[in-house]
């Protein structure tokens, strides 16, 4: 009887583990293509959240956008053409979780 709540918590955990993973590597990413202009560089830098509101108000696609094909000074990716549209967007949402 109690089998269903034992896979809905194992599935529950499996997830929030994979939410957490996720999370993790948009700071890696970040930190290992971001940050050189995003924390120090002539880009908005993270954790400015007056520098990010107007930004993030023009919602999430428009800035995965931006950052996946380049925009203004920053080239498409960061210039790490490596980078997969997922890890990208995991930077991204690294970037704007810290700045709001």
């Amino acid at each position: 009887m109690h089998k269903p709540l034992l896979t809905l918590t194992t599935t529950t955990l499996l997830a929030l583990a994979a939410v957490q993973a996720q999370a993790d590597n948009g700071q890696t990413v970040y930190d290992d293509n971001c940050a050189g202009c995003h924390s120090g560089g002539g880009a908005p830098q993270l954790g400015d959240q007056e520098a990010w509101q107007s930004r993030i108000d023009k919602g999430m696609d428009a800035l995965y956008a931006n950052a996946i094909n380049g925009v203004g000074g920053m080239p498409a990716k960061g210039g790490n053409m490596g980078l997969s549209d997922a890890e990208v967007k995991s930077a991204v949402d690294y970037l704007v979780d810290e700045s709001r």
